[in-house]
């Protein structure tokens, strides 16, 4: 991974991962958006609410993740994979979670710990699960089920210590989505990582759950939903919103700049047509046991599909190949070039 500038620790917030941005307290940086929301509700050529939201949650999802790596990195926490591989350092794979890396909706099954644990009643586990019921089955998502769900996810960290939600990510993981993961992607992303490339997952999951993912299966990190803590304990809002959508978009575009990452050069794998304006940003798209309408989008785009749901090892439209020669392609030229430097 390229070096990047060091940022001034004065800058900085102490976190279960590593130090996070000061800028991301919203008694700092919450009146400057309120104040543009306020300019772009008087003037109709700006970006939209929603746009803004989407780039603030993106832009801070990149600095977490980033963040959250170099900590482990520095404390030498990061999973080896087997033997290094040259790296490819203009090329990446990204990863949605929820029904592309691991079976069912992550947050579920983290629920699912949670209500074991009797932090909630299991009437709030069935409201959830029903959430997803219904998304899954008309693959539309609703905006009021959304903001529900939000609410209820923020009042429950609110006041809880970053430290504790991470650990309880780490046993739920174990007990729980361990067991969940697919084998079929799981294999698509080490092909990646075996092909000396950066892997990271893409997601509304809240950025600590989503980076215990990424470290059990030894990614290189992951993009996810940022909420706002002061002194080591959530305060209840989100910075910018869920990672939805244009965020995710904005998200691996913030970090494609930052790590120096050729887009064109890069995969993205997703199960929902959601995920449109991220899969269209990269130069090679998956749909993974994708939604009736990301499986349209696919065949009218000539985007591969895999769907491991039924047992087949691919499917039958878009043969993985460009796939794999794409990753061994990227792995072979960065051998070559560190042969010519002599390494």
């Amino acid at each position: 991974m390229p070096e990047r500038s060091k940022v001034a620790r004065a800058g900085f917030i102490a976190g279960r991962f590593g130090e996070f941005p000061a800028r991301w307290n919203l008694s700092q940086m919450g009146q400057g958006l309120q104040d543009q929301l306020a300019r772009i509700s008087r003037s109709p050529f700006g970006p939209s609410e929603e746009e803004l939201r989407a780039n603030l949650a993106g832009e801070a999802s990149a600095d977490a993740a980033l963040t959250l790596h170099d900590a482990e990195l520095a404390a030498g926490e990061a999973e080896p994979t087997g033997p290094e591989a040259p790296r490819d350092l203009t090329a990446a794979a990204f990863f949605d979670v929820d029904n592309t890396m691991v079976q069912g909706a992550s947050i579920v099954h983290f629920a699912r710990g949670l209500a074991a644990r009797k932090y909630f009643k299991t009437s709030d586990l069935v409201d959830v699960a029903w959430k997803q019921v219904k998304f899954r089955v008309t693959g539309k998502e609703s905006s009021t089920d959304m903001a529900s769900g939000k609410e209820k996810a923020l009042a429950f960290i609110a006041g809880r210590s970053t430290a504790e939600l991470a650990a309880l990510g780490e046993e739920i993981y174990d007990e729980i989505i361990a067991d969940k993961i697919w084998p079929g992607t799981r294999a698509l992303a080490q092909m990646h990582l075996d092909a000396g490339q950066q892997v990271w997952l893409v997601t509304a999951t809240p950025v600590e759950l989503a980076q215990v993912i990424a470290k059990r299966l030894g990614l290189t990190g992951a993009l996810g939903t940022v909420a706002e803590s002061v002194d080591g304990k959530f305060t209840g809002r989100l910075v910018g919103d869920i990672l939805h959508g244009l965020g995710k978009a904005h998200a691996v575009r913030t970090l494609a700049i930052r790590e120096g990452l050729n887009l064109k050069r890069c995969t993205a794998y997703s199960d929902s047509h959601n995920d449109v304006p991220m899969l269209s940003l990269v130069g090679t798209a998956v749909a993974i046991n994708p939604d009736s309408d990301l499986r349209e989008v696919a065949k009218n785009r000539g985007w591969e599909i895999r769907d491991f749901r039924t047992g087949r090892k691919a499917a039958k439209i878009g043969v993985p190949t460009a796939l794999a020669l794409g990753a061994a392609g990227g792995a072979v030229a960065a051998a070559v070039t560190r042969r010519r430097d002599g390494h």
